[in-house]
């Protein structure tokens, strides 16, 4: 009887690698007399996955999109003074960057045929790097938390199609000295879709 158990649990166990393309669609911030608009992008994700049982399961994660900052600015700073005249309007800034993600996250699943679906449940860092040369920036590292929901299709013994969608919560990142972050919670997310190869 043990022994069966431990050849069931082997068969449902899977390690592989997998390859995907997703749409990054983040939502505007205010806060701090700051509009803040991510840009939306594609992007690139490989994970590393083990998985022992429907309730042990394992990944890290690496994923990289296009993540442009647009700063715009919708009222009075906290603590500042303006003249009678009013306040000067800043321009918007518009600060092109690359968000790079590292996480790792819990993976429950369930095999049902050549079928998984599965849950995503993890965290991270986030680093926000400007790109080309944009003058007043600086690059920010945030935590990002990490949930989701997707599904394995096995269509060969050792490669299978894996539809996922990614939800990720950070801080708005800071990248200019122009404009304050809005310091709200943002939220990206990402439907995607890509190949697996168990090993």
């Amino acid at each position: 009887m043990g022994l069966a158990a431990i050849g069931c649990a082997a068969v449902h166990a899977q390690t592989d690698v997998a390859g995907s393309l997703y749409g990054a669609f983040a939502g505007t911030t205010t806060g701090n007399g700051t509009e803040q608009s991510p840009s939306n992008s594609a992007g690139a994700l490989i994970e590393l996955r083990h998985i022992s049982n429907p309730i042990l399961g394992f990944e890290a994660t690496y994923s990289f999109n296009r993540a442009t900052q647009d700063y715009s600015q919708t009222g009075i700073y906290p603590g500042e003074v303006c003249p009678t005249s009013g306040c000067p309007d800043l321009p918007p800034v518009i600060v092109p960057a690359n968000a790079h993600e590292i996480t790792v996250d819990y993976i429950p699943s369930l095999k049902i045929a050549n079928f998984r679906p599965f849950g995503v449940l993890g965290a991270g860092v986030l680093l926000n790097v400007p790109s080309g040369n944009t003058a007043d920036t600086t690059t920010q590292t945030k935590a990002v938390y990490v949930y989701g929901a997707g599904l394995d299709w096995g269509f060969l013994p050792h490669i299978g199609l894996r539809a996922q969608f990614r939800g990720n919560l950070y801080q708005a990142p800071d990248l200019t000295t122009l404009y304050s972050s809005t310091k709200s919670f943002t939220h990206t997310s990402e439907p995607m879709l890509g190949v697996y190869f168990r090993l």
